[in-house]
């Protein structure tokens, strides 16, 4: 189990919420209403938020755009993960991903089965990391949303949590991209 050492001190994070969705604006996008809220009781900015239709490339164009802002350390996107043919979140982000991180999944839905059954598999939540950029892709429910940050995120992005998290890892994301070749390297 981890838990956190109150001898380190917390690390806020930059944080960009996007609600993908044809029907939401801000004054009813309780998914997205339910993680800026949870992100800035735990400590951290809100360093973005918008909402975008169910479509690939407006999709990417945002993500991408929040991947190359040094001001922004992680993404979460809410909705598009389930299988109607608008529902196309994991199909915009996952070719931006230079590394997948299955076990979000995986934890997802562990979390997800222990409170809605096999519902859960209606979901494709996927995360991963892009330009030294965290990237979490949730179900559009307030509650998967809930579930998701008080049962992974909160944790996760939270410097204080043992055996370890993803904020001590962040200074290293990009370190194959800053090491310089090796004297007579070849490629």
């Amino acid at each position: 189990m981890s838990s956190i050492d109150e001898t380190k001190q917390f690390v806020p994070l930059n944080i960009a919420v996007l609600t993908v969705s044809d029907t939401r604006s801000l004054a009813d996008d309780k998914s997205g209403t339910t993680l800026a809220d949870r992100l800035t009781a735990a400590g951290h900015h809100l360093a973005a938020r918008e909402i975008i239709v169910d479509d690939v490339d407006a999709i990417r164009v945002i993500i991408k755009r929040w991947i190359a802002d040094e001001g922004i350390d992680a993404i979460i996107t809410t909705g598009g993960t389930g299988f109607t043919g608008r529902d196309v979140t994991p199909e915009a982000v996952e070719p931006l991903f230079e590394k997948r991180m299955d076990g979000f999944s995986i934890a997802f839905h562990m979390l997800s089965h222990a409170k809605i059954g096999t519902s859960t598999v209606q979901s494709r939540a996927t995360a991963g990391v892009a330009g030294a950029t965290f990237i979490f892709c949730l179900p559009g429910s307030p509650g998967a949303c809930r579930d998701a940050w008080d049962g992974i995120l909160a944790a996760q992005l939270d410097y204080r949590t043992r055996p370890c998290n993803f904020v001590e890892i962040m200074p290293r994301l990009d370190e194959h991209l800053r090491r310089p070749k090796a004297q007579g390297a070849s490629a």
